[in-house]
This record gives structure tokens, C-alpha cells and sequence, in this order.
């Protein structure tokens, strides 16, 4: 006996032809949670690393090498991208690989921290091919070859991760930036070593230094310490205060006069003769000449002899071995000029330290 057909059955979504409705809308619950979108802030006060002797003991340190570069931040927005210096000067113009790479970062929103760098033939930061690359303190060339070694991401997709522990924030930021590639943006990677060990390679291999974080600390402005910096030669900003004049070296300059802060004065630390190149003597004279004052703004009781003395405002990255026992810096090299956007400071003296008033 043949069986009589099936009915058909109605379609899975209804009849065809009537329209599709969803559900009504339920009133929200108040006392549901809430997943709330943190503004964008316009700029956030860096994290600043104090200077320490030697590195922290203890599993709650990272450790990263230290760069030597300009301090950015980067603003990925869906508007476009901005970088900051650390002064919170525009700079987006001036690092074009930097921004085509934020751009293709698979990110909606984020503000990442990092090191503008420009590395020599060994792979080394080099301050001084970095300053080059942007023609110069106070230039306005583009720097094309300039790399964003990024450590540290502080908003990510419209939440603010500077109450989050730094483990967290790494973890976030290796899953935006990867580690390894030759990208214009690069993972400043942790390096799991004990700290001792991995400052006497970085200082074999020639780096500045190295980098301390504690892992469980939040992200805070300034100097708090839970970022720490123990370099291989030391290297800080001192006010250029005059210079010797010479008929025989790059622009005229024989020396600089150098000073640094002691309790709210600008004391004399010194001279620096090396380390100039003949394009950034000219510059430099250039710019003190500008400048020039009938007397020093520090206290000056040497015996050098052709001295032009100037207003304290150009501030020189001058690396060094150590203090000598009457407070002169001991085998200083000139690097360069610290750029203002880059909130150039100037070293300050432990206000226990021996006077630094006494003549060369």
C-alpha cells in the first residue's frame, strides 16, 4: 500500500513570504555589568628609567636592552596615526616608515611606547646616525631609516592598560607586534637572563646598557623606579655654558664648557674636546655664536685661555666613564645636541656630591 505524501513542512524561519522579526528588545538590567570604552587620552607622561649602578636582584625583573634613540609615543587613532616626542611634540612628519607601518598594525585603537633608533653596521642603536638621519638638531629632514623598537603598549582598542601590570601589557604587545621581523616598528624584546650576565654582553657587544622593569608594577610618569637603567658607559645631558676657541680643530672649537644642576644652580663639570664631527662643529658654532654672553653662567676659576662663553641653552648628550674625585666628568666623548622636543634635561648632581667649582 503506497503511503500518502508528507506534508510540507513550514520553512525553518517561518512562512516565506512574511517578514522577519526579531525579538522584542528587553529592558537592560541596571545592576548587569557594563562594558564600558576608555577615552583615548591626547598624550600620556612616559615612564622615565632611574639610573642605577648595577641591575636588580629577583624574579620579578625583565630585562631588555637599552636603546639609544628618541623616546616616542604612538597614537594609532581611526582618524590616522600621530607620534609624540616625549616633550609631546608633533613628529608624525617626521618618521614616514613608522607611520605606513602603525598603519597596518592589527589594532583599531592603541598608544604604543618606544625608541626611535637608526642602527650602525653591527646593529647597534647609534645616537648620532639617528640625529643625522633628521638633519641635525633643530632639522627638519624626514627619517626614513629610522626603526620604533616598542616596549610597552598603553591603550589598546579603547581600553586603558596603565592600571594594568606590565606582564599583562607584554603580553597584550606581543600579540601586536612579533617578535623577529625587519619592519619599521620591532618588539624590544625581553631577555631572559640574569641581570649581571646580560649587562657584561650587552657591554662586550658594544650596547649602551641594559633595561630593568618590575613585572608587576602599573605604568606611572616620571622617575618612580620601577623602571631602572644600568648602563655600560654612562652618557647624560649637560648644559653647554661656553667653548674654547681653536684655530686648528672642526669649527673653531677646542673644548666645551660644560655644567650641570646642583640644588637649582648650574655648576661647572668639565670640558669635552673629542667626539665632534666636522658637519656638527659647524653647527654647533653656528648655533652658540646665536647666543654668545660677556660672562659665564657658572662659576669658572680655570686657566684656560680663549674662552667664549654663551647662554645656558643648548643642552649636549656627552657619554663618559665616571666623576673624577673634585666633580669633573672623566674621558667625556661628545655624541650630540638633545633635541627640546625631546625634553632634553640636564644631568643633576647629588647635592651630597664634592664641589664641582674647582679649576681644571
Amino acid at each position: 500500500m503506497t503511503k500518502p505524501p508528507r506534508k510540507p513542512s513550514e520553512p525553518l524561519l517561518g512562512k516565506a513570504d512574511a517578514p522577519l522579526r526579531g525579538q522584542p528588545r528587553r529592558r537592560r538590567d541596571p545592576a548587569q555589568h557594563q562594558l564600558t570604552l576608555d577615552p583615548m587620552p591626547a598624550r600620556i607622561d612616559p615612564c622615565l628609567a632611574l639610573l642605577k649602578p648595577r641591575p636588580p636582584k629577583g624574579r620579578q625583573w625583565a630585562f631588555e636592552v637599552k636603546w639609544d634613540g628618541y623616546r616616542l609615543a604612538v597614537h594609532v587613532e581611526p582618524k590616522g596615526v600621530r607620534i609624540l616626542t616625549r616633550g609631546g611634540h608633533d613628529w608624525t612628519d617626521r618618521f614616514p616608515a613608522i607611520v605606513a607601518q602603525a598603519k597596518r598594525l592589527p589594532v583599531s585603537t592603541a598608544i604604543l611606547d618606544g625608541e626611535a633608533v637608526v642602527f650602525d653596521e653591527l646593529g647597534r642603536s647609534d645616537f648620532g646616525k639617528l640625529q643625522q638621519s633628521l638633519g641635525g638638531r633643530g632639522g627638519k629632514r624626514v627619517s626614513w631609516e629610522s626603526v620604533l623598537m616598542v616596549f610597552d603598549v598603553l591603550y589598546l582598542d579603547g581600553h586603558d592598560l596603565t592600571e594594568t601590570e606590565f606582564t599583562a601589557r607584554r603580553h597584550l604587545l606581543e600579540g601586536i607586534v612579533p617578535p623577529g621581523g625587519e619592519e619599521a616598528i620591532r618588539l624590544s624584546e625581553e631577555i631572559e637572563a640574569d641581570g649581571e650576565t646580560l649587562l657584561r654582553i650587552a657591554c662586550e657587544h658594544g650596547l649602551e646598557g641594559i633595561i630593568a622593569k618590575d613585572r608587576n608594577s602599573t605604568y606611572r610618569g616620571g622617575r618612580g623606579g620601577e623602571w631602572q637603567k644600568i648602563k655600560c658607559i654612562q652618557s647624560d645631558g649637560f648644559a653647554i655654558v661656553g667653548y674654547q676657541r681653536s684655530s686648528s680643530a672642526f669649527g673653531n672649537i677646542g673644548a666645551l664648557l660644560l655644567a650641570a644642576r646642583k640644588e637649582g644652580q648650574l655648576v661647572y663639570v668639565g670640558s669635552v674636546g673629542t667626539g665632534f664631527k666636522a658637519d656638527q662643529a659647524m653647527q654647533l658654532r653656528t648655533a652658540m655664536d646665536k647666543i654668545k654672553v660677556s660672562a659665564p653662567a657658572v662659576r669658572y676659576t680655570g686657566r684656560r685661555k680663549n674662552l667664549i662663553w654663551i647662554k645656558p641653552k643648548l643642552v649636549a648628550e656627552i657619554e663618559y666613564r665616571a666623576w673624577t674625585h673634585d666633580g669633573k666628568l672623566r674621558h667625556p666623548s661628545y655624541k650630540g645636541l638633545r633635541e627640546q622636543a625631546d625634553n632634553a634635561a640636564i644631568f643633576e648632581l647629588d647635592p651630597a656630591s664634592s664641589s664641582s667649582e674647582n679649576s681644571l
